[in-house]
């Protein structure tokens, strides 16, 4: 397998270390072929001005992160702006002490496109617009740069952008803050322009200190953070992109919230994101979120507690072993046997292409590191690809740092039964997390 070495290296560090990589992801994509199709056909409608609300449920480690950055990676190169965040403790969907637009913040902060895949990507978006119009101005008059006309045809198309979203709920003054930028971008006043992305990202905190720096008397708060995402993903379209995808994960994080009132008005703007996607009031806009099925579930803390969102959620009654992947909810399937195999393979290829030797795992010693995995106490419910892929690098690190070493000889020594009391003492843990809910 021909992969750069930059690559090679931080697939092999990643998941060793348990976490996505957010480069490289075709080299070791396996599966889930039917989950991204499913997703892939959202994607198709936001792109036409519609919306659309997914959840993605399965266990830790069973591949929910890494389809969002499969997705992710997708829609970027198809003109698509992505945000994305993880929820945690000091970011929810709505809180007393702004947690609500701290996960705001971080979505802003992640604003990522082809050109930008790393996040901090709204400036560059402005100022390509108002670029863009310049340049479509001037193709459709036949002005020269030079030419006094020009400007005021630009002011009237970047007007025609701006009263189109002031149709929307915080449109007008969202509105108001693209024409200071515009301005501002004239003018060569980077004062104002980094005053403006300011605002933007939600880091003014009073009102008074919005209307001294910029003169607008308004902010975006805990309440209204998601409405301003919906004005983007119109924003973004008029824009030139093909619209907005929304990716958070960690939705276990509001299950674990302690105070009950606190986590219902958390599953309540829960709701009105998802209705506001599935009856059309939003436009351009998808959103992807990631949860584990007890987080989902559980009828006393999880999203299922809250009526309006089981009754919605909820599979009928005639799904049973078939999965239905056009529901709200797609819960994520075990990879195969034959997938596991696929993927180390894989992974064997890049350790030998990173660290520059000829392939010392064979096909064989695969399939025997295979059965001793999925033949570990609970691994037909409790060993995921995370748990595999750590495992399998591990001994391929082993393998080439000790060449008397043989696969079938680790295989079969004392160094590998940790593994099994890992999936033990996981058993017993959550058995007890349960049962003391």
């Amino acid at each position: 397998m021909k992969i750069p070495r930059r690559i090679a290296q931080t697939l092999v560090n990643s998941l060793k270390g348990g976490v996505v990589p957010r480069v490289g992801l075709p080299y070791i994509a396996v599966g889930r072929k039917q989950e991204i199709d499913a997703l892939l056909s959202d994607v198709e409608l936001v792109g036409e001005g519609g919306a659309s609300f997914r959840f993605i449920v399965g266990r830790y480690g069973s591949g929910k992160s890494f389809l969002l950055q499969t997705i992710r990676n997708y829609v970027m190169g198809n003109n698509f702006v992505v945000v994305d965040a993880d929820l945690s403790p000091e970011r929810r969907l709505q809180g007393n002490r702004g947690q609500g637009l701290a996960t705001y913040r971080e979505l802003v902060r992640n604003m990522s496109t082809k050109t930008r895949p790393d996040g901090g990507a709204l400036g560059l978006i402005l100022d390509r617009w108002i670029s863009n119009v310049q340049q479509q101005t001037l193709t459709d008059s036949g002005m020269t740069p030079d030419d006094p006309a020009l400007s005021k045809q630009v002011d009237l198309r970047i007007h025609e952008t701006v009263y189109a979203l002031g149709e929307l709920v915080h449109g007008f003054d969202f509105a108001r803050l693209l024409t200071l930028y515009y301005h501002a971008y004239l003018s060569g006043d980077d004062g104002v322009k980094g005053n403006v992305l300011k605002w933007f990202r939600g880091e003014y905190t009073t009102k008074t200190e919005a209307k001294q720096e910029l003169g607008v008397n308004i902010i975006i708060t805990d309440d209204d953070w998601y409405d301003y995402l919906k004005i983007f993903a119109v924003f973004l379209h008029q824009a030139g992109y093909a619209g907005l995808l929304i990716l958070v994960d960690e939705l276990v994080n509001l299950y674990k919230i302690p105070n009950s009132i606190t986590r219902q008005y958390n599953y309540e703007k829960l709701l009105t994101m998802y209705n506001d996607a599935m009856q059309g009031k939003a436009r351009y806009l998808g959103v992807i979120m990631c949860g584990t099925p007890q987080c989902m579930e559980d009828p006393r803390r999880g999203v299922y507690s809250y009526e309006a969102l089981r009754s919605r959620l909820a599979e009928g009654r005639f799904g049973g072993s078939h999965a239905d992947l056009l529901s709200p909810v797609i819960r994520l399937q075990p990879l195969t046997s034959e997938e596991l195999l696929v993927l180390i393979e894989k992974l064997a290829d890049i350790h030998a292409s990173l660290y520059g030797y000829t392939q010392i795992v064979k096909e064989q010693d695969m399939v025997d590191f295979l059965t001793v995995e999925l033949a570990r106490v609970g691994a037909d419910s409790h060993v995921t690809p995370r748990e595999i892929i750590r495992d399998f690098v591990q001994v391929l690190d082993i393998v080439f740092q000790n060449p008397g070493v043989s696969v079938r000889e680790l295989l079969g020594s004392d160094d590998f039964t940790y593994a099994q009391n890992e999936v033990e003492e996981q058993t017993v843990s959550e058995d007890y997390a349960e049962f003391t809910l």
